[in-house]
């Protein structure tokens, strides 16, 4: 048995399961993927099986079983610290931990008008929602912010790939397929989530069935 299982909705739609594979592929953390179908009549009790809150993402790991993208994130830190998951500054991994807490919690206008579809292109469709063009200025606001603090050393709102990248990679999605408009800081860091070797992968698997299994 593998040591690490990690179970995911379709890969097209579901924005919680991309943030933790995102994580362990980027950080070359082995696992095996196990898949459940969304949006079936079914769904819910194949979720079950796997975690006690009935939703995708799970890891499973020697037994214990971790629920919730920013949880999983968060084991995966602490068992591979040298991965470097959480920007080693502790002011940048604060406000990295901030950042993704908030991604986590909230944009809820976002998720509603704009959900993901990686496949899809629908320019313009849901713009127009209440409270989406606040949740898109604040997006773009954290990025700008956590970028100008980064300094030299990488592309990424902190210089290196972090778990705050994989919490925003799939609002980066989003932004492509309802071509929300952006300045050019923010495009270059679209573009280097976008072109990261996972998220390649990640696309191709939409891209093999147009439902991401």
């Amino acid at each position: 048995m593998p040591e690490f299982i990690l179970v995911i909705g379709n890969k097209n739609w579901s924005s919680w399961s991309l943030r933790p594979w995102l994580v362990m592929k980027h950080a070359g953390i082995a696992f095996d993927e196990v898949h459940v179908q969304l949006r079936q009549p079914g769904t819910r009790q194949q979720n079950l099986q796997h975690s006690p809150s009935g939703k995708v993402p799970v890891l499973k790991h020697n037994g214990l079983t971790i629920w919730d993208s920013l949880a999983i994130a968060e084991y995966l830190a602490e068992l591979f610290p040298q991965k470097q998951l959480w920007p080693a500054d502790p002011a940048a991994r604060a406000r990295a931990r901030s950042i993704s807490a908030e991604m986590h919690a909230g944009f809820q206008a976002l998720r509603t008008h704009l959900p993901m579809d990686i496949l899809g292109r629908y320019p313009g469709k849901g713009l127009d929602g209440e409270g989406v063009a606040a949740d898109i200025a604040r997006v773009q606001e954290i990025w700008r912010d956590a970028r100008a603090r980064r300094g030299a050393g990488g592309p990424f709102l902190y210089g290196a790939f972090s778990i705050a990248d994989a919490m925003y990679a799939p609002v980066v999605t989003r932004f492509m397929t309802y071509d929300v408009a952006c300045d050019g800081g923010c495009k270059t860091y679209m573009d280097a989530i976008w072109n990261m070797p996972a998220m390649r992968e990640w696309r191709v698997g939409c891209e093999r069935t147009g439902y991401g299994l």
